[in-house]
């Protein structure tokens, strides 16, 4: 777990702007403000999967590096504040997450609560809502928004079988595509909405994509998978062709509404 004097939330990696993509990655580090500690908790669990996204950061890096597209990544912890999140949501900060309790939330203040928003969330979303409209004027076309993310193999008790999953919510235009080219590849299970839906309204792709009508999906791969370098150059190198071909689709770069299963715009 590192620390610094001075925290940036979040990550910008530069690529080609005119391609017309954006890459996040919302849980891509576990770093905490030096002011915080640890929240508590002892050092292990800083890495679990309850801090941040095993594997993603790597992942995105590679995969920004191969497509020549620019990606923003949250510098911060998920015990901190979730930037996957909407600012109502009750897991924006947890004091109990699968199994662990956080000291360093519970109680939190209000002030607190708005203080994180302020210094972390915000800025980060900020910088993402900056880099979408900066591809969007680059490119001249709406951006396509890819998300990624990881997922624990098991759950609660639970073995989860699949080795990717793409969740998304009306929007198919990218999710489609993404599982078919991934589950031509017969050696992977591709989940389909699993392990989670993809209808959670004020999330970063409900906040940045479905609200603008832009074209994206949100990826999850199996954290044992990109645990090492060599798990982490294969996904990248397995994603970025496929990406590739999905963004020269001719409707991935068109403004289409298709409204929420989480609830009205």
């Amino acid at each position: 777990m590192t620390r610094s004097t001075v925290f940036a939330p979040f990550d910008i990696v530069e690529g080609d702007r005119k391609r017309g993509i954006v890459l996040l990655a919302d849980h891509a580090r576990r770093d905490l403000p030096e002011e915080y500690g640890s929240l508590g908790l002892p050092a292990t669990e800083f890495d679990r999967h309850i801090a941040y996204d095993i594997g993603v950061e790597a992942v995105t890096r590679e995969l920004a590096a191969l497509l020549d597209a620019p990606a923003v990544l949250a510098n911060f912890s998920r015990l901190l504040i979730d930037p996957n999140r909407g600012e109502d949501d009750p897991t924006l900060i947890r004091q109990l997450y699968d199994g662990t309790i956080i000291p360093g939330n519970y109680p939190l203040a209000r002030e607190e609560r708005e203080r994180r928003l302020d210094r972390f969330y915000r800025p980060y979303h900020d910088a993402v809502g900056a880099m979408i409209a900066s591809v969007a004027q680059a490119a001249g076309k709406a951006p396509f928004i890819f998300s990624v993310h990881s997922f624990t193999p098991a759950m609660q008790g639970r073995q989860r079988p699949w080795h990717v999953g793409i969740l998304w919510d009306k929007d198919d235009r990218v999710a489609r595509p993404l599982i078919d080219m991934l589950a031509e590849d017969q050696r992977l299970i591709v989940g389909d909405n699993e392990p989670y839906d993809g209808a959670l309204r004020g999330d970063t792709m409900f906040k940045h994509a479905i609200v603008n009508g832009y074209a994206h999906a949100l990826l999850e791969i199996r954290q044992d998978l990109i645990a090492d370098q060599q798990g982490i150059l294969a996904w990248a190198g397995r994603l970025a062709p496929i990406v590739d071909a999905i963004d020269r689709r001719a409707d991935i770069h068109e403004v289409k509404q298709f409204g929420s299963r989480s609830g009205p715009l």
